[in-house]
């Protein structure tokens, strides 16, 4: 909105002067012709602004009265018309007289717009540089005109005109039900609050939990409604007695529920002779085969969607400046909204000049290479340091079945998981320590280079565990080995929970209390993303390898990551600090997710591929028991379809494309292809990017070139002809219509020049 002063001071000239203006200057004097052309793209910004001034020129005060008077006379002529075509739907039609220039161009806006599309039409209006109630009149006359037309003048066909009111109808219920989904979002005002105080570097972790419990949920589903409801109906009543015990072993009572894969059956669920039968091996095997497929192409799409919205859009390069300086949501009135949207504004500011700063920061050689032989040293010891403890848990595995039967102690089952958990608390702070010693040029490279060493680590301590169950556990001759399985994973995760809770409540409540009142030069802590990322990112990796063998993980895991929500938010309030160094972390998700694709998901499809390719069931549990290996189950329905010829269009797919090794290499390969397109087109992008920064300072460098020749040829000729100078001035004095349009017309160059850069304006 323009100032009182600066609305009276905007002079526009014309080459045909209204009478109205006629009549209110001298006789002696004459309007010189001097013409500013309007262009099209202009209009808009000029109409708005002699609204503002008639605006202005009714309320300003009486020492403008008469200033505010030639202002209003002059631009009513201007934009009367064109007012009115926006103001009121009902007077403007095709055949209405509109001799003015404006109300051609809104004539010429209309036609432009009814040529259009519908969505194109909606895009057009939208972007249109005027108010709501202005592009809601717009559109509705827009509409109207439209409906005058006779149907033998529309162009649109029967199939565009079905085609629209197709896109039409899916539009309204997708924006409804987008609207509904944003209203039962998971902790929107929480995340909000944490990305104002903390930034988006922590926010990311945050999300990211709330994206993995949504994933939790959709599993948990899928394993209920398929798996755990049919076994329900027939299981028979547990005798086994409930101790309590069983929460932290995962063994005794919880042995014979739906808890575990052994108490599945292997025959066809029945309720009545002649009834719908329901196969329980299918069922098992396709419901986790489908939990698995959803999760791969939900891991595919979320990486490509996060990979397009933080490495291919534009936007991005950028920085958001513009929408963070000239944008505000004004549908925000609530004082404590508003001031929450402030300091997220103000954080995503920070963020944005930190990394500008830190872009520009240039190391000497001798700093780099003292840089460098920090990073080697951290490496070799990281990576001896996983080594050992890898070494550590394979034989602690090896001897925990020896180690068992010497001890019948119900709680000796915990001593595995334990060491491992202790491991997974213990080394990644020590990995944290190194800060301290490589210092980073970027906040963002250290959570990278940490993730990867924490990815490092816990990943091979899977691997270990995994080789111990298949190649130990399952060749021992157990009774039912993919029970005692489920039960190791389900101590596992567990034990990693129980320690998640007690860092959070005791470790880092004690490290801010040593901080605050013992050793104050420490401080309150920064929130470590890598660790507590990577914990996620472990127990995850847990749940989809047990699902197999215990059904009901992704329900326990829903369970710990909801609870792991809160705990975490109230640790961060009360025991952080915001990161020292503003950093922005918008690509910190698609770097998430794609460690949980590879190496975490991918490990996990190979090591259920072996258990059911390659391993024998047991013979007395699950509804695998008689089988070879799990696939015969599908080998055994393949051929009984086979005999149906309704059914050889499923045994055609199977053979063509489930069980051909060949589709699956085109199918990675054009996978593959098309990670390197995306690759190529956003390092295309960031070349152009840095060319159209360098185009546009070095235009600026040219303008300010072009201003101070022009500044010094005006100079030199006012200390060539000064008098003439003072006589012209004199000349113009008389005429109060110029004497205002001089002023404001130098007022209006002087500013313009200012913006421009020219101090000398």
């Amino acid at each position: 909105m323009l100032s009182e002063d600066q609305g009276n001071e905007i002079v526009i000239e014309v080459e045909d002067v209204p009478p109205e203006v006629q009549r209110h200057l001298p006789s002696n004097r004459i309007v010189p012709e001097k013409t500013l052309r309007l262009a099209n793209s202009s209009f808009s910004m000029v109409s708005s602004t002699s609204d503002i001034d008639v605006t202005d020129a009714q309320t300003g005060s009486r020492r403008h009265h008469k200033r505010a008077k030639r202002s209003l006379r002059f631009s009513t002529s201007l934009t009367e018309s064109f007012s009115q075509t926006l103001l009121s739907a009902e007077s403007v039609g095709v055949d209405t007289p509109c001799p003015s220039h404006e109300n051609i161009q809104g004539q010429k806006l209309i036609a432009s717009l009814m040529s259009m599309t519908s969505r194109d039409r909606m895009k057009a209006i939208r972007n249109q540089p005027r108010s709501m109630e202005e592009k809601r009149n717009l559109r509705k006359m827009v509409d109207k005109e439209k409906s005058k037309q006779p149907h033998g003048t529309l162009e649109l066909s029967c199939c565009a005109q079905c085609l629209n009111s197709i896109s039409l109808a899916y539009r309204r219920p997708r924006s409804g039900l987008s609207e509904l989904l944003d209203s039962v979002s998971l902790w929107q005002k929480t995340l909000k609050v944490i990305g104002g105080k903390f930034g988006t570097s922590v926010l990311s972790y945050f999300n990211f939990l709330r994206w993995l419990l949504k994933f939790n949920i959709f599993s948990f589903i899928v394993t209920f409604s398929f798996i755990i409801i049919p076994q329900l109906t027939v299981a028979e009543r547990n005798t086994l007695r409930f101790t309590g015990l069983e929460f932290l072993t995962g063994a005794g009572y919880f042995t014979d529920t739906v808890m575990y894969y052994g108490f599945y059956t292997n025959s066809t669920i029945r309720h009545r002779i002649g009834g719908t039968s329901y196969h329980m091996q299918l069922a098992y095997i396709f419901t986790i085969g489908t939990c698995l497929v959803i999760c791969l192409f939900s891991l595919l799409f979320s990486m490509a969607r996060y990979f397009r919205n933080n490495f291919i859009n534009p936007h991005i390069y950028s920085r958001g400046i513009t929408k963070l300086i000239f944008c505000w949501d004004f549908t925000v009135t609530h004082e404590r909204a508003v001031k929450l949207k402030q300091k997220n504004l103000s954080t995503e500011i920070r963020e944005n000049l930190s990394e500008i700063r830190q872009e520009n920061v240039k190391l000497t050689l001798n700093q780099r290479l003292t840089r460098l032989s920090a990073h080697l040293a951290a490496w070799v010891v990281s990576t001896g340091v996983a080594v050992a403890c890898c070494v550590a848990v394979y034989y602690l595995a090896g001897n925990n079945s020896e180690f068992l039967e010497s001890h019948r102690n119900p709680g000796a089952v915990l001593l595995l998981p334990f060491v491992v958990s202790c491991i997974n608390l213990a080394v990644p702070r020590f990995y944290s320590a190194f800060r301290l010693v490589e210092r980073y040029e970027t906040p963002r490279q250290e959570v990278y280079m940490l993730l990867i060493r924490n990815i490092f680590l816990k990943i091979s301590i899977i691997g270990i565990l995994c080789y111990y169950w298949l190649n130990i556990v399952a060749l021992a001759g157990e009774s039912c080995w993919e029970t005692l399985i489920g039960q190791e994973i389900y101590r596992l995760l567990l034990m990693d929970f129980v320690f998640s809770l007690a860092d959070s409540f005791l470790g880092e409540f004690l490290r801010r209390i040593i901080g605050m009142h013992f050793i104050k030069s420490l401080g309150l802590q920064e929130f470590d993303i890598a660790r507590n990322v990577l914990e996620l990112i472990y127990a995850q990796t847990l749940v989809w390898i047990g699902t197999f063998f215990c059904p009901l993980l992704p329900f326990i895991q829903m369970i710990t990551l909801f609870i792991m929500f809160y705990v975490k938010n109230i640790s961060l309030m009360m025991n952080f600090q915001p990161p020292s160094k503003a950093w922005r972390a918008s690509q910190m998700m698609t770097f998430f997710i794609l460690l949980l694709f590879f190496p975490s998901f991918t490990g996990v499809l190979c090591t259920l591929a072996i258990t059911i390719w390659r391993l024998k069931p047991s013979a007395d549990c699950g509804p695998f028991r008689g089988l070879p290996f799990f696939i015969h189950s599908i080998y055994s329905w393949i051929d009984t379809l086979s005999t149906r010829p309704s059914y050889l269009w499923v045994v055609w797919i199977y053979q063509n494309l489930i069980g051909s090794v060949h589709f699956f290499f085109i199918l990675t390969l054009i996978v593959l292809i098309i990670t390197y397109l995306y690759w190529q087109i956003t390092e295309g992008r960031k070349i152009m990017i840095r060319l159209l920064h360098e185009q546009i300072i070095n235009e600026g460098k040219d303008k300010m070139f072009l201003i101070e020749k022009l500044t010094k040829l005006q100079d030199a000729e006012k200390r060539a002809n000064p008098s003439s100078y003072a006589l012209e001035r004199r000349d113009v004095e008389p005429s109060p219509f110029h004497a205002w349009g001089h002023d404001a017309a130098h007022d209006l160059r002087f500013r313009q020049s200012v913006q421009e850069g020219n101090p000398q304006a």
